[in-house]
């Protein structure tokens, strides 16, 4: 088992290092850029923003619901709803259902074209497959999914006043003065790293995943699913990493 870890850690890190390699023709990887981020970006817009509204307003019902009876001034659902979203909920929430859905798409684009021997054969030409095929899905994902972590905290606060405000759990004026509050932009600068960082961590662990793939369609889609399952799991073990010393 720890021969296995060790084995596919270098196999990780030599695919980065050809990835990272300088390109050979640019305009093809920028057309492949662009061809990703509409697909991350775009393909991704319905199933953010609705995570996203419901997000927010659970929390700032299940907020209210903690308020009351309690002598906590009622402007700080505003307060929380803004906090959580930013912090955890935006770039946490939105890159873990991410993984599921565009990870486990990378995998299996990349994966198909290994058993379908398409990357021999580009390897036979000489292209630097690993660079072909991984850094404009990288480039797109770090560029794109930032910019879905940003919309995803602007509609869950959006979300939140939409649950609290109508309902009569609170005023506009109270949720408004809520957001305002207490506002600290190294709460924005901490949501961009695990923007960011969690970003790389799905795109890259699904294409190795893909790209390293054997056997057949059942061995394909273990790759898919291994892909998110461990997506998700160095999301999380780099969430707690950057809580810790970011907050520290």
């Amino acid at each position: 088992m720890i021969s296995n870890l060790i084995t596919s850690l270098g196999q990780y890190w030599l695919m980065l290092g050809q990835a990272v390699s300088k390109p050979e023709k640019t305009r093809m990887y920028w057309n492949e850029t662009m061809r990703q981020m509409v697909d991350i970006g775009i393909g991704s817009l319905v199933i953010v923003a609705l995570i996203s509204i419901f997000m927010g307003a659970v929390t700032a019902v299940q907020f209210s619901y903690q308020l009351s009876g309690q002598t906590i001034p009622r402007y700080f659902i505003g307060y929380i709803v803004r906090d959580i979203t930013i912090i955890e909920m935006a770039p946490t929430i939105t890159c873990l259902v991410l993984a599921g859905k565009v990870g486990s798409n990378m995998a299996a684009e990349i994966g198909g074209m290994r058993q379908k021997e398409h990357i021999d054969a580009m390897e036979i030409m000489g292209v630097n497959t690993a660079a072909f095929l991984i850094m404009p899905k990288l480039i797109a994902a770090m560029i794109v999914i930032p910019l879905l972590v940003f919309m995803a905290a602007f509609i869950g606060i959006g979300g939140g006043y939409i649950a609290s405000v109508p309902t009569g759990h609170i005023s506009s004026e109270e949720y408004i003065q809520g957001l305002r509050a207490f506002f600290d932009p190294k709460n924005v600068t901490m949501m961009l790293v695990k923007a960011l960082t969690f970003s790389f961590i799905l795109t890259t662990i699904s294409c190795y995943q893909g790209y390293h793939v054997k056997g057949g369609s059942i061995e394909l889609g273990k790759a898919s699913t291994q892909a998110v399952v461990l997506s998700d799991i160095f999301i999380l073990l780099s969430d707690y990493l950057i809580a810790v010393l970011l907050t520290a």
